[in-house]
């Protein structure tokens, strides 16, 4: 069956390999250098695993990443303009990165060559677990048969509702990359002080500070559960995902007890899925992020 769209993503949507073949997504994937000179694409020349690893190992090591390159984008769209199948490319939030851009100018060369190819290139305003989400929304919606249009008018309507709420092992990497640095201003030399952030519409926010990681986490699943109690819409129209780094039993032992609170609280939801944050972004939270990303699902509202 001939494919009446496809949905390229930037790999800051950190949506698992198998997951993406499954759902017939390419994802063009952005570079990471623990050395400024080698850059290596993730899950291409480096495993999201390796690449944390390197960062637990490599302790006052600062990793960076490098969104894809013009290059990068036209390669991946160019077999889709050959065939005339339109494309929505979905990108990380432009406040994080260039990577849209790199994507612009990549349509412009394709449609010199193929002036009729269509290619609608989105800002997520979103980045990580939750572009993934955001992503998977755009796939629904073209597998329940919405059309080109109706998709990406949909997928601008949603993603203002989309929010990342979470934490990290410390602020050492936050206050090294400077993107949070009121909330660094604040904890000043204070032991053990983390922060809660949120993200939304592409930019971040503090959202508190307190000690340890069971206390933090726990301001975490209070802000997931004061966005669900302001929305006039049920529990059933948003995607959650929990978003963690290198410490997997952490997400699941995390994801276990946020579905436990969400029913104690009267919430009916079967399952979280949990999704490894990427090298994108860990290079400026660390090693262990861990939190929530909510948003609107794009289904309800097809007629």
């Amino acid at each position: 069956m001939r494919e009446t769209f496809h949905i390229i993503s930037d790999g800051s949507c950190d949506l698992p390999t198998a997951l993406v073949q499954e759902k017939n997504i390419t994802v063009v994937p952005f570079y990471v250098s623990f050395d400024e000179k080698q850059y290596l694409k993730e899950k291409v020349d480096i495993s999201v695993r390796d690449f944390y690893q390197m960062m637990v190992d490599k302790k006052g090591v600062y990793p960076k990443s490098s969104m894809p390159s013009i290059e990068d984008y036209e390669e991946a769209f160019l077999p889709f303009a050959q065939n005339d199948i339109p494309v929505i490319c979905i990108c990380i939030t432009t406040k994080f990165s260039g990577s849209m851009q790199s994507a612009l100018n990549a349509k412009t060369l394709i449609l010199e060559k193929y002036p009729h190819a269509e290619i609608t290139v989105i800002d997520a305003t979103i980045n990580t677990v939750l572009q993934g989400q955001y992503v998977l929304e755009a796939a629904s919606l073209r597998d329940h048969g919405a059309s080109y249009e109706d998709t990406v008018a949909r997928l601008e309507t949603i993603k203002g509702t989309g929010r990342i709420f979470f934490t990290v092992g410390n602020m050492e990497y936050l206050k090294h990359g400077g993107r949070i640095g009121k909330v660094a201003a604040l904890a000043g030399g204070a032991l053990d002080i983390r922060p809660i952030i949120t993200l939304k519409q592409g930019e971040i926010f503090p959202s508190g500070l307190d000690r340890g990681r069971r206390r933090t986490l726990k301001k975490v699943m209070s802000l997931l559960l004061e966005y669900l109690q302001e929305s006039p819409l049920g529990i059933e129209c948003y995607s959650i995902a929990v978003g963690y780094g290198y410490d997997r039993e952490e997400g699941i032992a995390f994801r276990d007890q946020a579905l436990s609170v969400l029913r104690e609280k009267g919430y009916t939801i079967d399952e979280i899925p949990l999704y490894q944050i990427g090298a994108t972004i860990a290079v400026h939270t660390g090693p262990y992020p861990l939190g929530f990303g909510i948003i609107e699902r794009g289904l309800p509202a097809l007629p």
